[in-house]
């Protein structure tokens, strides 16, 4: 299980979530490893509907990135995602990392 960010993160991509992730698991919208640093350089405008992503595995599950995100995208896990109607963006957030939910 790993937290989820849902659909209101696109085009928002406010990073304040990357800053406080204690395990820099956190990253997009192109980069798998750049923990949203062409957000930071290039600004959003850059990256229309892009988003961030929460690598499924290497996050903790502490939580720290969800009282953090100001549009409330993260979700605890894929099942509470799919109850709320993310199913599509717990597959994108999987297969960012070249995984696949099942």
């Amino acid at each position: 299980m790993s937290y989820i960010i849902g659909k209101s993160c696109v085009d928002c991509m406010d990073t304040s979530c990357v800053d406080v992730c204690p395990v820099d698991c956190i990253h997009g919208p192109i980069d798998i490893n750049g923990a949203g640093s062409e957000v930071k350089k290039q600004g959003r405008s850059a990256f229309p509907g892009g988003q961030l992503y929460i690598d499924p595995g290497t996050c903790i599950d502490c939580g720290a990135c969800v009282p953090e995100c100001p549009v409330d995208a993260i979700y605890e896990d894929e099942d509470i995602a799919i109850k709320a109607g993310e199913e599509a963006f717990v597959h994108k957030n999987y297969e960012f990392f070249g995984l696949k939910y099942t």
